[in-house]
């Protein structure tokens, strides 16, 4: 297949500006618009089983024909029922005739996928779909600390303060961090890092990097001009309003971390920041780790490596709760109406 039709999926760790990224492509012209849910390898294998079970497929069909992201796929209820039920067998297969169902009607050459989570998953999708190109999207974990701390942060120990949820959202960010660029090793062509602060202060330069990368030019006017989803909203560097370039998303941690917060981020992945490019700013002496950092270093990528593997490969994946995907009371009738404003 040409690059320029090969399908992208968008990665990275939460709040690292994936969202971002994916209204970008969108925004530059070519891909199918769709902003539906499809989290294929964190939610629906593991909850209904190998989708080379014809029973599998149909309770994934039965659940996914109630759900939001169909409802925006604008596609036909019993079409696309047959289709899946009929050839898929893998997460990919899933993946891959959906969105060629969604290009197709839509007249797009391609088409992208946005799920942070993929980024744990890239040798099965690389399975499944072998033409798939991978964009990692690599933001300061100080920063992503913060904003995923506004959110509760992550906390996987009940013992844990809340405090200590920005220590453990670091921990947790680097481990997504670590799986990506692992993995990417593995498929140097088709896998591009992207940092949230270029597509941030340097959209241009970011932009043309991506672009040499997809086989696909990304034209900075054009994406300015139609701006969907975050790209219209006021954090985006992609609008030149001077009301909205005030609002600066990068290194808020700097005006909203205490030196000891940030000191204590430092200690824990201080090398991760480094070897990406990001300078620290505790002297070496501050930032030592002690014995309880030592074991926070080992016992978080323990206890995340664990959880994925028993998500995956035992039957507590299908625990997994499906209300994110906001199904309706029964399945959907004929053709819904295309949600394509983002």
């Amino acid at each position: 297949m040409e690059r320029s039709r090969r399908p992208v999926f968008v990665m990275g760790c939460h709040r690292s500006g994936t969202n971002l990224m994916y209204d970008t492509l969108l925004s530059a012209g070519g891909f199918a618009v769709y902003r539906g849910y499809m989290p294929v390898y964190k939610m629906f294998l593991p909850v209904f089983g190998s989708f080379a079970k014809l029973e599998n497929r149909t309770r994934l069909m039965d659940t996914w024909l109630r759900s939001k992201g169909y409802r925006r796929s604008g596609l036909d209820a019993a079409d696309i029922r047959n289709r899946i039920l009929e050839q898929c067998r893998t997460g990919g297969d899933f993946i891959r005739i959906v969105m060629d169902e969604v290009a197709q009607k839509q007249g797009a050459q391609r088409w992208a996928v946005y799920d942070p989570d993929n980024v744990l998953y890239v040798p099965k999708v690389k399975a499944d779909i072998p033409d798939a190109l991978f964009i990692h999207i690599i933001r300061d974990g100080r920063d992503i600390a913060l904003s995923l701390k506004k959110m509760e942060g992550f906390r996987p120990f009940p013992w844990h303060r809340e405090a200590d949820s920005l220590e453990g959202t670091a921990l947790y960010w680097q481990w997504m961090v670590h799986k990506g660029r692992s993995f990417g090793r593995r498929i140097p062509a088709d896998y591009l890092e992207v940092h949230y602060e270029e597509l941030v202060l340097s959209p241009r330069e970011a932009l043309a990097k991506v672009s040499a990368f997809l086989g696909q030019n990304l034209d900075y006017d054009h994406i300015q001009q139609t701006a969907l989803g975050r790209l219209s909203e006021t954090n985006s560097s992609f609008r030149e309003d001077a009301a909205r370039q005030e609002i600066n998303p990068v290194q808020r941690w700097k005006e909203r971390l205490s030196p000891d917060e940030v000191a204590s981020i430092e200690s824990l992945v201080g090398s991760t920041l480094e070897e990406l490019g990001y300078p620290l700013t505790t002297p070496t002496d501050k930032r030592r780790p002690g014995l309880r950092e030592k074991w926070l270093r080992t016992a978080y990528p323990a206890f995340l490596d664990s959880k994925l593997w028993l998500k995956i490969q035992t039957p507590l994946g299908r625990l997994i709760p499906t209300s994110v995907l906001e199904l309706q009371d029964s399945p959907q009738e004929g053709s819904p109406e295309t949600e394509l404003k983002v």
